[in-house]
């Protein structure tokens, strides 16, 4: 794989990401908190597509992979705007949105500001909402409070932080509550053996949708990764699915 490349934003700050040429639509991977595109699944869409002729954006938000700027001061909205800020730079006309984790709620936001340019959207255990039911209330009241509340990472040796801006601004784009307006094709994967995202997540996200055309794949033994050779496939089955 290639060097990434990197787009100044209108912060003066740069975000790395690797574009590939191809059909429409623009296949965009969307990485979970904390995540990045050198992860498993960003990096099999990546090579389906080019097997395939597609055209495919994976990126790092700011302040995670190569990208500048600290984690501390990311916000969904932030994340949100420098995504569509970069799709416009490219001059991307239409894309299909996969969201892993985090990312499926930031797909959500970004499907919104693109309107018909979004044509499909692919959720990989996707957390919507976070902010509502991820947390105790001690630890809401906490983060309401201004202060950064740290968790036992399993993915790694340093406690996974979630910052008070990020929260507060997390609970201004709750979507799960009303209609999501968006009437295109959506496939959401999820492992019921999630530790991180409850499956029912989902099941919410299914009912809140618009579209008639939403399916909803349960893995029994899937966990919240999704990242075996079997739960790629799968993924990437869809993908290829909604080429028609």
């Amino acid at each position: 794989m290639t060097d990434p490349i990197r787009f100044t934003l209108p912060s003066g700050q740069q975000m790395a990401y690797r574009h590939l040429p191809g059909t429409a639509p623009t296949v965009v991977f969307l990485p979970g908190y904390m995540s990045d595109m050198a992860g498993s699944k960003a990096q099999a869409v990546m090579e389906w597509a080019q097997q395939r002729g597609r055209a495919c954006l994976l990126l790092d938000y700011t302040g995670c992979g190569q990208s500048d700027g600290d984690f501390a001061n990311g916000r969904l909205s932030q994340w949100r705007d420098e995504v569509m800020a970069l799709i416009d730079h490219l001059g991307i006309e239409s894309v299909q949105l996969v969201g892993s984790s985090m990312g499926g709620w930031l797909m959500l936001l970004i499907a919104e500001a693109l309107g018909a340019r979004a044509k499909a959207l692919v959720g990989i255990a996707p957390a919507p909402d976070f902010t509502e039911w991820g947390f105790s209330q001690s630890q809401r009241i906490e983060l309401a409070s201004g202060r950064t509340i740290y968790e036992e990472n399993p993915y790694g040796p340093e406690p996974t932080p979630t910052h008070a801006g990020f929260f507060s601004d997390g609970e201004r784009h709750r979507r799960l509550g009303g209609e999501i307006a968006f009437d295109g094709p959506v496939r959401l994967l999820h492992g019921q053996a999630d530790a991180d995202v409850p499956w029912e997540i989902s099941l919410r996200l299914a009912r809140a949708l618009r579209s008639a055309d939403v399916q909803v794949h349960l893995i029994k033994d899937g966990d919240h990764r999704l990242s075996r050779v079997a739960d790629i496939a799968l993924l990437l089955r869809e993908l290829a699915d909604l080429e028609g």
